[in-house]
């Protein structure tokens, strides 16, 4: 392998490997969002839950969650 080579075959393998990486880091970038929105979730969700127990021990349950 020439000097010509291995620098061809050098660069493209840097190139391929900040490819991956930057794939890598849109990909955590988007299951971050993903997890906050989760995390949204169930935290009303479970204020939810808690109002429909307040008002069922409070006796005004209508039964909707809503």
């Amino acid at each position: 392998m020439t000097p010509q080579e291995f620098e061809t075959r050098y660069r493209e393998q840097i190139r391929d490997i900040l490819n991956q990486l930057q794939s890598a880091m849109a990909t955590s970038s988007q299951l971050e969002h993903t997890i906050t929105d989760i995390g949204a979730s169930v935290q009303l969700l479970g204020r939810d839950v808690e109002r429909y127990l307040a008002e069922q021990q409070s006796g005004s349950g209508g039964g909707s969650l809503s």
